[in-house]
């Protein structure tokens, strides 16, 4: 299928790794000009490395929990034609295990990092009449539990923001949606993983023990939902906005 999106610019947050890079592999493949954004700027450049020589690859070292740097980037890169919201670090953890501090600069990065990048990007599309802002959210939105509260609130705190954005912003001709990825094969994963094993068990390195049970006997590969994302954001599913689409292998039904 052609989704149409050959010699867009993409810019990803959260581009060094996991779900981040798998899409900006994916938009290359599909004839993108792609941005990546990443706060550790050796990791990034080790990332951009990965993708192999080309010119349709930019770098920008930047920390989204900063709001001058997410203007910057802004700045910097203002034609933008697709954003993927997808950096983020929310730690696990119950309410009373985790201190004000951590909660405020976990949101500094993923709940407030979203909201502002979309408003600084959707006004510019709004004025061209177009574009699409995908923003990679999580299942734990959906379905909270209290040993992963603080993402669980952000989470269900995004997919309220995207649902209000996206309702308005197609008058505008710009499509504003999110994907509710679960449990993905990520540097991530693991180390939530590996929290949940010292609450259980009191052994961090029992972590893949807390992974047993999940839908079709594995975890979701990151370049499934970077194919999701590219597909939602073309012209081939172009009456998509306001929606937050779970990608859970029905779990939350089990």
């Amino acid at each position: 299928m052609d989704l149409r999106i050959a010699g867009k610019t993409v810019l990803i947050t959260g581009g060094s790794k996991g779900i981040g890079l798998a899409s900006g592999r994916v938009f290359l493949e599909e004839g993108c000009r792609v941005i990546l954004v990443a706060r550790d700027a050796i990791r990034l450049a080790e990332a951009g490395a990965s993708l192999g020589p080309s010119n349709a690859v930019t770098l920008c070292p930047a920390d989204m929990s900063r709001p001058e740097e997410r203007a910057r980037v802004a700045a910097e890169f203002p034609d933008v034609d697709i954003l993927v919201n997808n950096a983020g670090a929310i730690p696990a953890g119950g309410l009373l295990d985790l201190t004000m501090d951590t909660w405020e600069a976990a949101w500094a990065l993923k709940v407030m990092g979203y909201i502002h990048l979309t408003q600084l990007y959707l006004a510019g599309m709004k004025a061209r009449n177009s574009g699409a802002i995908v923003n990679i959210i999580g299942a734990a939105g959906r379905s909270p539990r209290y040993n992963y509260v603080c993402g669980a609130t952000g989470n269900a705190a995004l997919m309220a923001f995207t649902g209000a954005v996206g309702g308005k912003s197609s008058e505008w001709g710009v499509r504003v949606f999110g994907i509710n990825p679960s449990q993905t094969r990520t540097d991530r994963i693991i180390a939530l993983s590996k929290t949940k094993a010292r609450d259980a068990f009191g052994d961090e390195s029992r972590w893949e023990e807390m992974l047993t049970g999940l839908p079709f006997d594995r975890l979701i590969e990151p370049e499934e939902i970077a194919r999701a994302a590219a597909f939602l954001a073309s012209p081939a599913c172009g009456y998509v906005s306001g929606t937050v689409l779970d990608v859970d292998g029905g779990q939350a039904f089990r």
